[in-house]
C-alpha cells in the first residue's frame, strides 16, 4: 500500500495546539486537532474514521474556518490508495 510522506505545517500544528487548549471549541474540532497534531513530525497517516469525519466537516456549512482547516490538513495526509 503507499504511503502518504505529508506532514503537518509548523503553522497548523499551531492552530491544532489552540483548538486543543481551547474550551470553547467543538469535539469535531479537537478531534481533528488531535489528528493533525500526532501526524506532526512523524509519518504517520490519517486513519479511515478521522478521514470520514474531515471529509463531513468539510463539507457542511456548520464549520467554522479553522476547523474546515485542520480538516484539510488531516486529509491531505490520508492513505491515497484507500480512496480508490
Amino acid at each position: 500500500m503507499s504511503k502518504n510522506t505529508k506532514r503537518t505545517s509548523d503553522n497548523m500544528a499551531s492552530l491544532a495546539a489552540e483548538t486543543l487548549s481551547n474550551p470553547h471549541s467543538s469535539a469535531i474540532a479537537k478531534s481533528l486537532a488531535a489528528s493533525a497534531l500526532a501526524q506532526s513530525g512523524t509519518d504517520k497517516q490519517t486513519s479511515a474514521e478521522m478521514e470520514e469525519k474531515a471529509g463531513k466537516a468539510l463539507q457542511s456549512d456548520q464549520y467554522s474556518g479553522p476547523t474546515k482547516s485542520l480538516a484539510a490538513s488531516v486529509l491531505a495526509q490520508a492513505n491515497k490508495e484507500r480512496g480508490r
